[in-house]
């Protein structure tokens, strides 16, 4: 791969991770624009390491304080607030877990085609937007009941779908429930980290299995641009959501979905 390769999928990979707009429509961009080959499944597995690194590092104080009351939660049958967000991170995870064994194959030669990825991105947008409008409130994520941790799980075996954007998926879920745009975020934030941690973990398996050459300085490259660019998105998403909101990835996602279908149609 080339240096500008590199650092055009790295960013993709950062900022598509995090953002509500969904990486596999971005993605079938790619081939549509340039004649670049696949990046390979080494490449693959050091974006993800550095999306992974981004959102642990930034939540790292968060992500501290809940471990320790997981911890405590096994030792002394205590539930501190900190604990019962661990535990919801753990449980939202494990419907999204099953999906993933269950439908990976199906949806891998079924569902992966651009006409579904831009009604995903069409349909789910909408969504988005109508949750963000009528429907946020003010919980934090300490404050989500069971049933609201279980919707949200459900949501993001949504995700699966292509379009769909795990982050825009469980936002919106979170939205509806009543919690305010950066708790969902957050939240969602949060859920990523299992989830990336197991896609990354299955490509490392099958890189293992591979006898394939691996060239290290793009993956290195590719990490650290990946890495710093998911950081940032984090960062100013927030920022920018407790400000403006969700409609502008409302707005941009319905254009690309739009732009897809007059381009595969």
């Amino acid at each position: 791969m080339d240096f500008i390769q590199i650092i055009v999928l790295a960013l993709i990979q950062g900022l598509t991770e995090f953002l509500p707009v969904s990486s596999s429509a971005h993605l079938l961009l790619i081939p549509v624009f340039t004649a670049w080959d696949d990046q390979g499944l080494a490449f693959d597995v050091a974006l993800h390491i550095g999306s992974l690194a981004a959102v642990i590092l930034y939540f790292r104080q968060e992500i501290a304080r809940m471990l320790l009351a997981w911890i405590d939660s096994l030792k002394h049958r205590r539930l501190s607030e900190d604990g019962k967000l661990a535990w919801a991170v753990i449980l939202a995870t494990i419907p999204v877990g099953l999906a993933g064994v269950l439908f990976n194959d199906f949806i891998s030669q079924t569902l992966r085609s651009p006409i579904v990825v831009a009604l995903g991105l069409i349909g789910f947008g909408i969504l988005l937007g109508v949750a963000d409008w009528k429907h946020r409130g003010n919980k934090t994520e300490y404050q989500m009941s069971r049933t609201d941790v279980l919707w949200i799980a459900l949501a993001q075996a949504l995700a699966l779908i292509p379009g769909t954007s795990r982050s825009g998926i469980t936002i919106t879920a979170a939205l509806f429930l009543g919690l305010s745009r950066e708790a969902a975020a957050r939240f969602s934030f949060l859920l990523s980290i299992p989830v990336i941690a197991l896609a990354g973990g299955y490509e490392t398996l099958g890189l293992v299995r591979a006898d394939v050459e691996v060239d290290w300085l793009a993956i290195l490259l590719g990490a650290v641009v990946a890495g710093v660019s998911a950081y940032l998105c984090i960062h100013y998403f927030l920022v920018f959501i407790r400000k403006i909101g969700m409609q502008p990835f409302v707005a941009y996602r319905v254009i690309l979905g739009i732009i897809l279908l007059w381009l595969f149609i």
